[in-house]
């Protein structure tokens, strides 16, 4: 078996416009900054045994604390990368709705079939995510692997490992805090299991 502490970036520019960050390379705020900070203060002395990051900035600045802490070298991995939304990149909810409201109202139905325009398939996002935690699982067994990414993506990657249809990961999965933990333990087999979901990033008392 292998654990997985999947943590999305820290907070953007964006964050508080709610615009949806796919490929572009939104930095981070101060709050952001400070978020990468605390998972470094967490990270240091315990056992972790690769970073994984995604390429985009946001992903990268979060890791690089907790990896400096524990002598490790992030390893960036463009299976990472947040979900591509297309036309909506960089738009709050509400610009969808004035400028593509039909395929707006079919991507709140359903998120898979009908994927915001120009955008990336989930099914395939979902595939790449999971390839990734499954070549590292096998590189690293019974090994902890911290994996620095992105909100939707990793929604995806965990409907996909626990059998939950990819289509209801807006709902079962509703929101991923910046900075925050969430642990999966992953088996061989495509066996999974979740052990926590947004648990702050606390340090160790000393």
């Amino acid at each position: 078996m292998t654990d997985f502490v999947l943590v999305r970036h820290g907070e953007t520019a964006w964050h508080a416009e709610n615009r949806y960050a796919g490929r572009t390379d939104v930095p981070l705020t101060g709050r952001g900054l400070a978020q990468a900070a605390a998972l470094g203060a967490w990270a240091a002395g315990r056992r972790l045994d690769a970073v994984l990051c995604s390429p985009l900035s946001r992903a990268r600045l979060t890791a690089e604390p907790a990896a400096t802490a524990l002598g490790l070298t992030p390893r960036v991995d463009e299976r990472l990368y947040e979900l591509d939304f297309g036309h909506g990149d960089g738009l709050t909810r509400e610009e969808m709705a004035e400028q593509f409201p039909e395929a707006l109202a079919a991507f709140l139905t359903d998120p898979v079939a009908h994927h915001l325009p120009g955008g990336e398939a989930p099914v395939a996002a979902a595939g790449r995510a999971v390839a990734c935690l499954e070549e590292a699982a096998r590189e690293l067994p019974g090994g902890r692997v911290l994996v620095v990414a992105h909100s939707t993506l990793v929604r995806l990657a965990l409907c996909e490992l626990l059998g939950i249809p990819l289509a209801r990961y807006r709902r079962v999965f509703p929101a991923l805090e910046n900075g925050a933990l969430t642990e999966l333990r992953l088996l061989p087999g495509r066996q999974a299991s979740l052990l926590r979901l947004n648990a702050p990033a606390v340090p160790t008392a000393h």
